[in-house]
């Protein structure tokens, strides 16, 4: 009896560790999930030990399992004992296989792909250090907090401090606080500081008061961690002087997505600067209104033999230095506007509508308000590459007197042309002799077949020139870029012509400010609601099953 009894406490004992186990074995996997093999480790040794158990005690458990009191409890035991099995395991497997749902309406937990590929490939450590004040009025260092905390989720390389400003000025002061809700990013030897006015939008009303609309910070946030840790940015650079599109009025939307896709902007004047700097990744010129003069001309056409990028939005009957420009790469703009009555935008024909088909980003809708054909000079034969279904997706115009070869990105329909005499209210019909017969291609990648034969295609990277030119500049203005696709066929263009690696686009994601205001009467049903609510229906449903089962 005393071996019996014996035998007994230690198989409870066993078991009883068994168990211990499997529940700290859980608690390390959901609190510790980059150990999760310790865990697993632990929750087998606690299969193990409850099997040991069973296995030394099994004569008094099957007299428990069979005995009459037994055959009543065994169905209820095995029902809860699989049930809590269930939940173990199922806890065990989310933690490491888990998907997150943003439901927020502005996407405030979702970051970029772009930086959700910065944080990935990150090698350095980078310190976040948030001077974060208790009297968060606004809600500016939690919105923060949680958007640096989402960061961690996607590399190891990221810590963050916290430091209250006013208990600690002497750190405020070593780092040059002048602001709360500062943040400062640092790697190395290099440091920067994210401040509340980069991150945070304000208006002004006509009384010249100031308040708080919104918030946004990622592109601040990745900004300083690829600025601190090393990693250049691309830079693009408008050039100016001639009335080009402005990238801060009537390109803003387009300027806002550029600095969404981790671009950094800035302006060119060729006659103040007489060279294009080292840095430009890639030169845009935007619908410009007088011509470039010849050392302009001859600067960017330096750039381009030299293996520079150019992006080139121009408009029916252009200045001459643009046709210039063109002409050395086998390029002519003829006088007229395209028209498209078989594929158009309302109001008016003269805004032809290209779709997926019959554009290369394969973009659902796209159209140009008032463009012109591109049209490569005599000597050129185009190649049809056909897609999914036969349709010819790609057209590429080669010529065995040159090494240039151009990709045609948009086109219009057969039933396009090329209008000498616009005048849309009119109903222009196609003059045969003078109108020139559609299709006809409103942009072409332009590039050399030495530069294309080792890439095995446009979006590859190399080192060779890079041409890219839409018969279009208005596509890109405010008033056309957020309709249909017309904002993502621009970046990505930019994407293509910089060596991107996705054609995508990611909108602007700004937090915006809510301010919640409740009077008198609001405030006290929230007071007594709060305190007296709860109570009052546990007893309310306390009062209904007593009725019902009296």
């Amino acid at each position: 009896m005393q071996n019996s009894s014996q035998e007994n406490r230690i198989s409870g004992l066993v078991a009883m560790l068994g168990l211990a186990a499997l529940l700290v074995g859980l608690i390390i996997m959901l609190l510790l999930p980059e150990i999760r093999l310790v865990a697993w480790g632990i929750i087998l040794l606690g299969i193990i030990l409850m099997a040991v158990a069973f296995i030394v005690d099994y004569r008094r458990v099957g007299r428990a399992l069979f005995s009459r009191r037994g055959r009543f409890g065994t169905a209820a035991t095995v029902m809860v004992s699989i049930f809590i099995g269930i939940i173990i395991i199922i806890n065990a497997i989310s933690v490491s296989n888990y998907h997150r749902f943003d439901a927020t309406g502005v996407s405030q937990f979702t970051l970029t792909s772009q930086t959700k590929d910065v944080l990935e490939k990150l090698e350095k450590p980078v310190q976040a250090t948030c001077f974060f004040t208790p009297l968060d009025l606004f809600g500016i260092d939690v919105y923060l907090t949680d958007l640096l905390s989402e960061y961690q989720l996607f590399t190891d390389q990221l810590s963050i401090e916290f430091i209250d400003p006013d208990e600690h000025p002497d750190q405020a002061r070593q780092y040059g606080i002048g602001m709360y809700s500062t943040v400062v990013f640092e790697s190395e030897n290099r440091q920067r500081q994210v401040t509340p006015q980069e991150i945070v939008l304000v208006s002004t009303d006509q009384q010249g008061n100031q308040q708080i609309v919104g918030v946004e910070a990622e592109y601040a946030f990745t900004s300083a961690i690829l600025e601190v840790t090393g990693i250049v940015q691309k830079k693009l650079y408008f050039l100016t002087g001639h009335g080009e599109s402005d990238v801060t009025t009537n390109y803003s939307y387009a300027g806002e997505g550029l600095l969404d896709n981790l671009y950094k902007i800035g302006v060119l004047d060729l006659l103040l600067d007489r060279g294009i700097p080292e840095d430009c990744a890639a030169l845009i010129i935007a619908g410009p209104q007088t011509s470039l003069n010849e050392d302009e001309v001859a600067i960017i056409q330096d750039y381009l033999e030299n293996g520079g990028w150019v992006m080139v939005l121009t408009n029916p009957e252009p200045p001459q230095g643009i046709k210039q420009l063109l002409s050395y790469w086998d390029i002519d703009i003829e006088d007229g506007t395209l028209v498209d009555p078989a594929s158009y935008v309302n109001p008016s024909v003269d805004n032809p509508s290209v779709p997926r088909t019959r554009n290369m980003f394969g973009l659902s809708t796209i159209y140009f308000p008032g463009a012109t054909a591109l049209i490569p000079q005599p000597g050129y034969e185009p190649s049809i590459m056909l897609g999914e279904q036969g349709i010819s997706t790609q057209i590429i115009w080669t010529s065995e007197d040159t090494d240039i070869i151009m990709y045609s990105l948009v086109r219009t329909s057969q039933d396009s042309w090329l209008e000498k005499d616009i005048n849309p209210s009119d109903n222009p019909e196609f003059d045969e002799g003078t109108d020139i017969k559609g299709p006809l291609t409103i942009g072409f990648f332009i590039t050399t077949t030495e530069a294309i034969e080792s890439l095995g295609g446009p979006g590859g990277e190399s080192t060779g020139p890079r041409f890219m030119v839409f018969g279009d500049s208005d596509f890109v203005a405010n008033q056309h870029y957020r309709n249909v696709d017309n904002g993502i066929l621009f970046l990505s263009a930019i994407e293509m012509l910089t060596q991107g690696k996705e054609l995508i686009s990611i909108e602007r994601k700004v937090m915006p400010f809510r301010r919640l205001v409740i009077g008198p009467t609001e405030t006290s049903f929230i007071q007594i609601s709060s305190i007296g609510l709860l109570p009052l229906l546990v007893l309310i449903a306390g009062g209904i099953i007593w009725w019902r089962r009296r």
